[in-house]
């Protein structure tokens, strides 16, 4: 996940640049595009005057003019132009890789305005972190102040401009939000120009970032650029239960990864037969259980007969053949063909030492011997030596003394003795 720098260790902590995860080079693959061509070693006659940057660790790109044709390269820290001020992002795409990145998101050349001043020094870097070192508590003092207002929002992040003359609020709502009181208030607390921007949920998820239920980061936060909606209906084609606690992101949406396969799926069910949930024999009735598409199987097992559940796997081509029959009105005597031969899947016997890993053999106890207990006969004369030891002298109150006590230890040991 990050570049060769990032990936040396010392002492627990990664080496480079030191961003906890997000590479020097644009980004461990947040958001990041790779600019192949500028790799190249080549003269490019159609030099694209543009360029795309990235801000706050791939979460937002712009396109900017560079118009001045100042020496920056992928990777690059630079400091832009912004309405009413400046900011300092990443360089992450140039060159011809520009115009193809403002067609696939349908931006147009005269819409880019703003331009690159020049590239970031480290007074520029010191602000920019002073910034980032402002949002959380930032964040914190916002949904205060919201939840004081009443108002039914989630603010979900902030981000600073570098020069912190402005601060974006991106926030979620079920419904339309009237926050020009608390525009007011933010203004008023934080003494920066305030701009509220609401996100969806997929949206929200992206920007902050997380792990996966498959052990991996967020597609939307690494990779996916636009969000196509996701339905049960996927879920269905693929033969998934419909578990909504299994099926939901961290974004409390359907997975986005419910889309990835299901073209394939589609493609496969083509060759299967439809309305294909019952089929009648002589036999009886048999209700489809399941189906295995990448097999071309689908597996039957018949109603109210004394078989019980077995299921039956069959073919489509049978299932296809056994529905034609149906519609004719005629019955097979079973859902097998006599010359048909059942599947059975065969188990495949794997070697004892298939991880390669030396199982030690189990560790012999000793057991522990019982105590022997001792006769009866010797238990009862231990018991008559103390009754006759307690009747020795007693003080005024009832008690035995201790000089009493220290006389009759010794008779104790050879009355034992004698029996």
């Amino acid at each position: 996940m990050g570049c060769e720098s990032c990936g040396q260790v010392n002492a627990g902590t990664p080496k480079g640049c030191q961003s906890k995860g997000n590479c020097s080079k644009g980004g461990c693959t947040r958001k990041n595009s790779f600019d192949w061509l500028s790799k190249l070693d080549f003269h490019d006659p159609l030099d694209m005057h543009m360029v795309e940057v990235s801000f706050k660790d791939g979460s937002r790109t712009d396109f900017y003019l560079n118009s001045d044709r100042i020496d920056v390269h992928t990777g690059d820290l630079v400091v832009v132009e912004s309405q009413g001020g400046t900011d300092v992002g990443r360089l992450n795409l140039s060159g011809e890789l520009v115009r193809l990145q403002m067609k696939k998101k349908k931006v147009h050349a005269s819409a880019v305005q703003f331009k690159v001043l020049r590239k970031a020094n480290e007074r520029d870097l010191e602000k920019l972190e002073s910034a980032r070192n402002l949002e959380y508590q930032t964040l914190v003092q916002a949904r205060v102040i919201a939840k004081s207002l009443g108002l039914k929002m989630k603010i979900g992040d902030i981000e600073y401009r570098a020069d912190k003359r402005k601060a974006t609020f991106y926030y979620t709502a079920d419904g339309r939000v009237d926050f020009r009181e608390l525009v007011k208030s933010y203004a008023q607390a934080f003494k920066v120009k305030v701009e509220m921007r609401q996100i969806g949920a997929r949206q929200e998820s992206a920007r902050i970032g997380g792990i996966g239920s498959c052990g991996r980061e967020l597609c939307c936060s690494t990779w996916l650029s636009d969000f196509k909606s996701v339905s049960t209906s996927a879920a269905r084609y693929q033969n998934i239960a419909i578990n909504q606690t299994k099926l939901s992101g961290q974004c409390g949406r359907l997975k986005c990864c419910l889309n990835y396969e299901l073209d394939t799926y589609l493609d496969a069910l083509k060759g299967f037969p439809k309305k294909a949930d019952y089929l009648i024999t002589e036999a009886g009735k048999a209700k489809l259980i399941k189906m295995d598409i990448f097999k071309g199987m689908m597996f039957y097992a018949y109603q109210n007969t004394d078989r019980g559940t077995v299921m039956i796997a069959l073919t489509k081509e049978r299932v296809s053949e056994i529905q034609q029959m149906n519609k004719k009105g005629q019955k097979p005597e079973e859902l097998l063909d006599k010359y048909d031969v059942q599947i059975v899947e065969d188990k495949t016997d794997f070697d004892e030492n298939l991880t390669g890993v030396i199982d030690l053999p189990p560790e012999k106890r000793k057991k522990r011997k019982p105590k022997k207990r001792r006769p009866s006969a010797q238990r009862k004369n231990r018991t008559n030596t103390r009754n006759s030891s307690n009747q020795g002298s007693k003080s005024k109150d009832g008690r035995r003394t201790k000089s009493a006590r220290r006389k009759n230890r010794p008779n104790q040991g050879k009355q034992n003795r004698k029996s």
